[in-house]
């Protein structure tokens, strides 16, 4: 019996990829997108997981699917799917999301090059540049985002002691500055990368909590953000995003850099109206800026804008079927 038909656009931004389910996906209960994520977290978490795993996706698929507005004056929703579950909130997957959905026709623009999305984690605003029917760059501007905890240390098994900030972009981040244990990114290879960032994620999340004062369901570390030197021209800093089981963001991540932008706010290193020029771990950029100061509960915080780009390559359909024994996909780990 097949379970169900999927009508997917596949893109990438900046190298990571976006999978928009155009056709095929249930409606969702809740007023809001928090309450519609869990929602489809408690019924349709299966979807995820078939479309998202292996072998139909793979440990760095992440993808998206857009629904009605929420709020009155927004022109649509937006649920995030990938590999490490629902995100709050995913910037390459905005950008990828918005690039799809333009291009397709599937998101009608109340004021063109503008829009304003409900997300789980809150409400954004998008503008995007585009060249006929070609998107060529999206800015998100984020929610609002903060340094969380400052020199959290944890002892890690081959690496010794780690000293590490927490900060929320969209998702809270244990950022790995250089230091006596770790000497920065490109003295890892990506495999270590991936052997260690399981073992930091849990031993931060277990030594600090994070729950975000406005959500209660947004909580927990997700993401590791090791830094590193920039190599291209203008970055000026350079990371690799650990997220899900075995996923590194081949993007420079738009939750991660809008929780760096927090994270140098908070320590002086940027200030409001500020760019900042983030570098993935294969070369590609993000332009931030701080745009604006916050409050988020008892922190001050910023409002962070990102800018990226995204390239569609293909359209897809995906069946899922009950005689299949993997229909629901795995990972090898």
């Amino acid at each position: 019996m097949r379970e169900g038909t999927f009508f997917c656009i596949d893109a990438h931004t900046c190298g990571n990829p976006v999978r928009l389910v155009a056709g095929g996906y249930p409606d969702l209960e809740g007023q809001t997108m928090s309450q519609k994520r869990q929602f489809f977290l408690n019924k349709y978490d299966w979807i995820r997981q078939a479309l998202m795993f292996e072998p139909r996706g793979h440990s760095m698929m992440s993808g998206s699917i857009v629904y009605p507005p929420c709020s009155e004056d927004a022109d649509a929703s937006i649920l995030f799917i990938e590999t490490s579950g629902c995100l709050p909130m995913c910037g390459h997957g905005t950008i990828g999301t918005v690039t799809s959905a333009i291009e397709n026709g599937i998101i009608k623009p109340k004021v063109p090059g503008q829009l304003i999305l409900d997300v789980p984690a809150g409400k954004i605003k998008i503008e995007y540049k585009q060249d006929g029917d070609k998107v060529e760059s999206v800015r998100i501007y984020n929610v609002a985002s903060y340094l969380a905890h400052t020199d959290v240390v944890v002892q890690v098994p081959e690496l010794g002691e780690l000293v590490v900030d927490i900060a929320y972009g969209g998702n809270y981040y244990a950022i790995v500055d250089p230091q006596k244990n770790y000497q920065g990114l490109e003295h890892f290879s990506p495999d270590k990368i991936l052997q260690l960032s399981p073992i930091v994620r849990q031993l931060v999340d277990a030594a600090a909590e994070c729950v975000h004062p406005d959500d209660a369901t947004v909580n927990g570390v997700s993401h590791v953000l090791w830094t590193g030197t920039p190599t291209q021209e203008g970055a000026r800093a350079k990371n690799a995003v650990f997220y899900g089981d075995r996923a590194i963001d081949r993007s420079p991540c738009g939750t991660g850099t809008s929780a760096r932008m927090a994270q140098w706010f908070a320590k002086g290193k940027l200030k409001v109206g500020d760019d900042f020029v983030h570098e993935s771990i294969i070369g590609s950029l993000f332009h931030g800026r701080v745009e604006s100061l916050t409050q988020v509960g008892s922190h001050i915080g910023i409002m962070p804008s990102v800018q990226g780009w995204a390239k569609v390559y293909g359209h897809n359909t995906i069946w899922v079927d009950d005689e299949d024994p993997y229909a629901h996909g795995f990972e090898v780990k």
